[in-house]
């Protein structure tokens, strides 16, 4: 196999997205045969410019985390691309893989879980830096101590374990441990949904004052706009494994133009009590990744679905500036 190098895109863009799909195989009988999939993500395409912070918003079901992880190939995709800095690093072979392992990293959401209870912080953390041999000795501890200090915590607290932390606390050494390799790009998979309304307003200081320090190319994932909001340059919104809508974020609030982007900011907190917003609720459960509707996925709930809603695959049309929609209707919103 040719070697393959990481290199600058042409284009300016750190990640580039084309046609990701991923499919989870069903298995039934005696012979546990593939009897159908799960479209988790279906024909998934974005990019992220450099120091950019994308947010990807939608209920649970959507398909935010899939995409997520297979960004990263901690989920194998079934197809399509994932160019980082201009190489497609779903052609790489695992031992490949490790020198873009240290440029990608991931917040997880639970900060229960993804600690391993049984290892001091600083083990935690310290296990990166001697995996892509970081530092060892003194100076691993001297940078052990650094990244708890910008996270917010005290470098005598690389001496306790997870179960002496908060919840807050904890999520802070999943950052400082997401940030140990010093990546270039980073996915917060839903990093303060398992946290209490303050402290979910600490660490999204936290992460946007690390993000402006250290021009961090992010994809925060949410199913709540109006987290995504505070720190995001530009917002996708996905629904059942395909994008809906695309915009900057200030005219994504502003101005939407897809059915299921005004359903979900209708449902967003409004800090100021004055301001009245007509809530839109859509009708029925989401439907099931296994058999999707046809046509567009969301015609099912849209108050606006017509009958070819459901013979037609909308694609991404541009409706503004950096602005693109999912919706063959161009005589709503």
């Amino acid at each position: 196999m040719t070697a393959v190098t990481p290199s600058a895109p042409t284009d300016g863009a750190l990640v580039e997205v084309q046609d990701l799909a991923k499919y989870f195989p069903i298995r039934g009988g005696l012979l546990r045969r593939v009897v159908g999939h799960v479209k988790a993500v279906d024909q998934v395409s974005f990019e992220l410019a450099e120091g950019e912070v994308v947010g990807l918003v939608g209920e649970s079901g959507s398909g935010k985390t899939t995409v997520g992880r297979s960004l990263l190939r901690l989920t194998e995709p079934t197809q399509g691309e994932v160019r980082f800095a201009g190489v497609d690093i779903t052609q790489l072979p695992r031992t490949r893989m490790r020198e873009y392992r240290r440029r990608m990293q991931i917040i997880f959401q639970d900060p229960y879980a993804s600690l391993d209870p049984r290892m001091l912080v600083q083990d935690t953390i310290g296990e990166a830096l001697e995996i892509h041999g970081l530092a060892e000795g003194s100076a691993k501890l001297d940078r052990i101590a650094e990244l708890l200090r910008r996270v917010g915590l005290e470098p005598e607290h690389m001496r306790r374990y997870p179960h002496e932390f908060s919840g807050g606390q904890r999520q802070r050494i999943g950052i400082a441990r997401a940030l140990a390799v010093e990546p270039d790009f980073v996915v917060a998979d839903e990093p303060v949904s398992a946290l209490d309304v303050s402290i979910q307003a600490q660490v999204m200081n936290l992460l946007r004052d690390l993000q402006d320090d250290l021009n961090l190319t992010m994809l925060f994932i949410a199913h709540d706009l109006s987290v995504v909001e505070y720190v995001s340059n530009r917002i996708i919104v996905m629904y059942l494994g395909r994008i809906m809508e695309v915009a900057p974020a200030n005219t994504l609030y502003r101005n939407p133009k897809h059915p299921y982007t005004e359903a979900l900011l209708s449902a967003a907190p409004v800090p100021d009590p004055t301001v009245k917003r007509n809530r839109i609720i859509l009708q029925g459960d989401i439907p099931s990744p296994i058999n999707p509707p046809s046509g567009c996925v969301f015609r099912t709930r849209c108050p606006y679905a017509r009958p070819e809603c459901a013979a037609v695959v909308p694609e991404l049309a541009v409706v503004g500036p950096a602005h693109a929609k999912a919706c063959i209707r161009d005589d709503i919103l």
